[in-house]
């Protein structure tokens, strides 16, 4: 891998991209303000406070290449220095990491037969993308494959050394604070094509084996201190089609891994159990588990008795708990300094004094917008924060001795606040009675009483996934909302994170209820005065995308047209090859039924967008492409391949430009009479 030679970059120079006149309310986000690389994005802080590292936008790129920064925190004046990306291989993420050293990822294209080997091998797949992780250090001199087997090659053959490599043959697990030159990662082995556990030097590149897991079995707590095993999961067959996920916890009497009854479940049960750290005092561990309630509740689980407190330690009346943050420098170290909970936005609450005290500054210093405390110094005397909201892209900032902030830049420093209007955490009753929580993204200055808007229905990918309110990393919703639409996201049933109750009525139902929850969402929003029941529209990628291609099918349908991105459009040719994660596809795959658009293009009523990328090995282009060629007899159908695409971002500058002018054009001339 090659390298540009390094250069400067100055502090605040990421800032500096802004538009020629100041924008107004109304004025649509430009495509190409959106499309273009993040000035700044992927930023971290070691923890001795001595470097950040960021990945930027690099100079004179003309805002479409990455390049990797890192600052000086004794020098902040000096400014950055950084390495812009090579000739193919493309940074996409780094770390700052302990003895000076950074962790970088990069990705490229790489195209051939990819044979028994990853995401793609069912579907004869031959394009897709190589993501490989570096290591480097604050020099950027020489950039090393990260946690590299010597003998990974050792009688392997090169179609197996290959696919390793695009499966992607190691990862970080532990940064294991406290220690000044090790890290847990986990090694891909080629023989068995499980995971191994090793105590990683970042110094001297020797390994030291912590865990030789097999297809069944995986660890699960490291002592943050020791980076011993503290507990393991096993995955046994106990019937036809059911597995039980066996919970084991070692003895620190006798040094051996024993099962408890009381965390282990079958996991067509769907409960949550995830033991999260341990109290050193006690000994008792810290389990989020949704096995007392609908929501996930914080518990201490007591290894010695087996059971677990008669209360739960954190719990949320209506929102579930989805960490617990503890201390990771000497002068706190895993204590616990606050917790998230999943509520519209991921809020984070500080029961440690000083941060709390710190969260508070800085909330009156940026109004109305999220602070989240990235990284800090024993002491907190250097803080890494980001500020974010709906209408302020996340922008980066150092807190130095608790008094002055330095701005690091702005992911997206060309949008104006006043570009984007008022965010909503909704909820409506679907036809059946059940509550479905929702985001609702309005244009700037639209009030309640004025005239209905032009709504697009939203749905997220997943589906085993959920939406979170503040500023929209894919930029879709502030690109829609700045031209005159209202869009709403429901979190429709078969959501995560936000219920158990919410998500397992999703079972079976793709294309069905969960699609009824999307239509009872544009019902609703009408109902409200926000939505003209003539100007409606669905839009989705993914799993949304599958939403959409369904809603193109179903009689009755509200939308005047749909857009597709990368949708599953043939349930029967999904099946469990979807995923590489053997638990997921045992789990989720008995979930994936419902209506199948590709059975149903006879009965196809409304216009249809149909984009997917040439290098999505998640959904092939054949679903997109195979609809295309069902329904365009029947409706006005539009289909895009879109070169050298992947199914999730980060995307090219090129691929952001053709797949949102492609939308806008079609919102704008073909959904409809008269379009949108």
């Amino acid at each position: 891998m090659s390298f540009i030679t390094t250069m400067k970059l100055s502090l605040l120079a990421t800032g500096l991209l802004l538009c020629s006149h100041p924008a107004q309310a109304g004025d649509p986000i430009s495509i190409e303000t959106l499309a273009r690389v993040p000035a700044i994005q992927s930023v971290s802080m070691s923890t001795d406070g001595k470097n950040v590292v960021a990945i930027v936008e690099a100079p004179g790129s003309n805002h479409q290449d990455t390049a990797l920064a890192v600052w000086d925190l004794d020098n902040l004046d000096a400014g950055s220095k950084i390495t812009p990306s090579g000739d193919r291989m493309k940074f996409i993420a780094a770390n700052a990491m302990k003895a000076d050293r950074v962790l970088v990822i990069g990705r490229q294209e790489w195209t051939g037969q990819l044979g028994s080997c990853g995401e793609g091998k069912t579907t004869g797949a031959t394009k897709t993308f190589v993501t490989k992780t570096y290591l480097t250090d604050t020099s950027q001199k020489k950039f090393d494959e990260a946690f590299a087997s010597k003998t990974r090659k050792t009688g392997m053959s090169e179609d197996m050394q290959r696919c390793l490599e695009i499966a992607g043959t190691s990862s970080l697990i532990s940064t294991l604070p406290l220690d000044p030159d090790n890290v847990i990662i986990t090694q891909l082995s080629g023989m068995t094509l499980s995971g191994d556990y090793y105590l990683y030097n970042l110094r001297t590149g020797k390994t030291k084996l912590l865990l030789k897991a097999g297809g069944r079995t995986s660890p699960g707590l490291f002592d943050p201190r020791t980076g011993d095993v503290l507990t393991k999961t096993e995955m046994e067959p106990i019937s036809s089609g059911e597995y039980e996920q066996r919970v084991l916890i070692k003895n620190p009497q006798t040094g051996e891994f024993e099962v408890h009854d009381n965390l282990t479940r079958k996991i067509s049960e769907r409960y949550t159990v995830d033991i999260v750290g341990r109290d050193e005092k006690t000994g008792k561990f810290y389990v989020l588990t949704d096995l007392f309630s609908d929501q996930v509740q914080a518990w201490m689980y007591d290894p010695t008795t087996r059971k677990f407190e008669d209360e739960p330690l954190i719990a949320h009346p209506k929102f579930s708990i989805g960490s617990i943050i503890l201390g990771i420098q000497p002068g706190n170290f895993n204590r616990i300094l606050g917790y998230t909970v999943d509520g519209p936005q991921r809020e984070v609450t500080y029961v440690d004094p000083d941060m709390h005290a710190i969260q508070a500054m800085l909330q009156k210093a940026f109004p109305g917008q999220m602070i989240a405390l990235n990284n800090y110094n024993d002491g907190l005397s250097r803080v890494l924060f980001t500020a974010q909201s709906a209408q302020n892209p996340p922008s980066y900032h150092v807190l130095l001795d608790r008094k002055r902030i330095v701005t690091l830049g702005s992911q997206r420093p060309g949008i104006d606040p006043k570009q984007i209007g008022e965010q909503r955490w909704v909820e409506y009753p679907a036809r059946d009675g059940l509550t479905i929580p929702a985001l609702l993204d309005l244009p700037a200055d639209w009030k309640q009483g004025s005239a209905p808007l032009p709504l697009i229905i939203h749905p997220h990918g997943g589906p085993w996934a959920r939406d979170y309110g503040g500023w929209d990393v894919s930029g879709w919703v502030p690109f829609m909302t700045s031209r005159g639409y209202a869009v709403l996201r429901p979190q429709y049933r078969g959501s995560t994170d936000l219920g158990r109750k919410l998500w397992i009525a999703g079972d079976a139902e793709w294309g069905q209820k969960m699609q009824d929850d999307d239509d009872d969402a544009a019902a609703w929003a009408v109902k409200q005065g926000i939505a003209d029941p003539k100007r409606l529209a669905i839009f989705g990628y993914s799993y949304g995308g599958f939403s959409a291609a369904a809603a193109v099918v179903r009689p009755n349908s509200p939308y005047q047209c749909a857009i597709a991105g990368a949708p599953v459009t043939d349930l029967g040719n999904i099946d469990r090859s979807w995923s590489d994660n053997r638990l997921q596809r045992i789990l989720q795959g008995n979930t994936v039924k419902g209506m199948d658009p590709m059975l149903n293009t006879d009965k196809a009523n409304i216009p249809v967008l149909l984009f997917v990328g040439d290098r999505d090995v998640r959904v092939p282009s054949f679903h997109a492409k195979g609809f295309y060629d069902a329904v365009r007899g029947k409706v006005n159908a539009k289909f895009a391949l879109i070169p050298d695409m992947p199914h999730s971002m980060p995307w090219y500058t090129s691929h952001q430009v053709q797949t949102l002018g492609l939308m806008e054009s079609f919102l704008k001339n073909d959904c409809g009479d008269g379009g949108l």
